[in-house]
């Protein structure tokens, strides 16, 4: 959109030039026509849209940007700690490490530490914190994160997402029938696997469907 407003002013500017030279009526006409169609078109082009704050401070950055992947994290009855490890972190002024705490999320931003820039985001946190009571703490080579729980209760992952993502696993293997069970393990180790692995799955159910047709298969399998 930005770009559309930007070649219609152009345009306006150039027809205004014109204008200035023309001399003969039915040209001046021409370009008059045209310059009252080119405002309108700027009039009614939508206003440009605000940089959302987080894209602007992103794109103030200099230098190449990190995206932090590894993390570890406890906690105590009251606090969530993620702590991230980052070199020489402790050397950076204070205000080139920065969070944004929201009831379900937070981002983490570490400006210029060697030349690069390093952020993390952590959405859909498995429970709400309070974002007064969290904060974080620099230390050397560390950035510990700390997220004030609303409620003082044990936490069983970090996100929801997370949380999710184990029951699906624990729904796969939890049945009463063992051999179902066994069934739901091959197939996710096929679904997962290398060719190599997808082989050696196919070899091993033909042996045992040749088995079972012969009556070979002991008894406790």
């Amino acid at each position: 959109m930005a770009a559309a407003r930007e070649e219609l002013q152009k345009d306006l500017e150039e027809v205004k030039e014109l204008l200035t030279k023309a001399t003969r009526k039915r040209l001046r006409d021409v370009l008059m026509t045209e310059k009252h169609k080119l405002e309108l078109e700027i009039k009614n082009q939508p206003p440009p849209k605000p940089k959302d704050a987080a894209e602007e401070e992103k794109s103030s950055l200099g230098g190449y940007t990190v995206k932090i992947n590894n993390y570890g994290w406890d906690q105590s009855d009251k606090f969530i700690k993620i702590y991230i490890s980052l070199n020489g972190v402790q050397k950076l002024p204070a205000e080139n490490v920065q969070v944004n705490f929201t009831e379900r999320s937070f981002d983490l931003l570490v400006k210029n530490l060697n030349g690069k820039n390093y952020t993390m985001t952590f959405n859909n946190l498995l429970k709400p914190i309070s974002v007064e009571g969290s904060s974080r703490k620099i230390k050397t080579d560390m950035v510990l994160v700390m997220c004030r729980k609303k409620r003082e209760e044990k936490w069983e992952c970090l996100t929801q997402v997370e949380k999710e993502s184990k029951e699906k696993e624990k729904a796969a293997y939890d049945t009463s029938d063992p051999s179902e069970g066994l069934m739901n393990l091959l197939k996710k180790m096929y679904a997962e696997g290398d060719d190599e692995m997808k082989r050696t799955i196919n070899k091993a159910w033909v042996e045992s469907r040749e088995k079972q047709s012969k009556g070979d298969i002991p008894m406790d399998i």
